[in-house]
């Protein structure tokens, strides 16, 4: 299932109601996480992310981890070449720390960026993304649209119900992986004015966490 929002504010909250890949049983019994996790990045590919330009952070406690990116912008006008207006981002992440015997799921995520688009030529950008566990489908995405004039910060929301929730699956230790996507449209704005949308550099991503025992 796709979403597209037309962004229309400085700040736009989100929630997403999505049919579960691995549906979690009903009204799972959700706990607080029972220890520090730690993260590590376990490949990364993509215009949008070139190696050494992810970072990724965990809180002193269970309850959320960031990723952050420092080159994933789309761009065009100026000097930007063909193939800056459209960028994308591959990310698999190593998420350690779970003890045996307990299972998360990413509830929600925070996400946080900048768009610069010239008014009033018709300018529009999106963010797309989604994640999932490997060997699952990705989870169902979402489209952040924007459109000129615009010259603001902006983030949006994601919200998982909680029937909607999918845990990591027990005893398995797959890899998180997020896959995300930037464009923008020149539209009839003037080739010489830059136009763009960037995330995740100024402030990183926040996944938020939900535990629960394992059967």
């Amino acid at each position: 299932m796709r979403r597209g929002i037309a962004i229309s504010a400085v700040v736009a909250t989100l929630t997403v109601a999505t049919a579960s890949v691995t549906p979690a049983a009903a009204s799972p019994r959700v706990v607080r996480g029972p220890a520090v996790i730690t993260l590590e990045i376990a490949s990364v590919n993509g215009s949008g992310c070139p190696r050494g330009s992810v970072n990724t952070v965990n809180m002193d406690n269970e309850e959320a981890f960031f990723v952050g990116y420092a080159q994933f912008i789309a761009r065009v006008g100026g000097s930007s070449n063909p193939t800056d207006s459209r960028k994308a981002c591959q990310l698999a992440l190593k998420v350690g720390g779970v003890p045996k015997g307990f299972t998360y799921a990413v509830s929600s995520v925070d996400y946080y960026g900048f768009a610069s688009l010239a008014r009033p030529r018709r300018t529009a950008a999106a963010y797309t993304t989604g994640f999932s566990f490997s060997g699952q489908p990705t989870r169902a995405e979402e489209i952040l649209t924007f459109e000129s004039p615009w010259e603001h910060i902006w983030t949006a929301t994601r919200r998982v119900s909680p029937d909607d929730l999918v845990f990591k699956p027990c005893d398995e230790e797959p890899t998180f992986n997020i896959e995300s996507e930037l464009w923008v449209d020149a539209g009839t704005s003037d080739p010489s004015e830059v136009n763009y949308v960037s995330v995740g550099y100024e402030r990183q991503a926040a996944y938020h966490l939900t535990w629960k025992p394992c059967p």
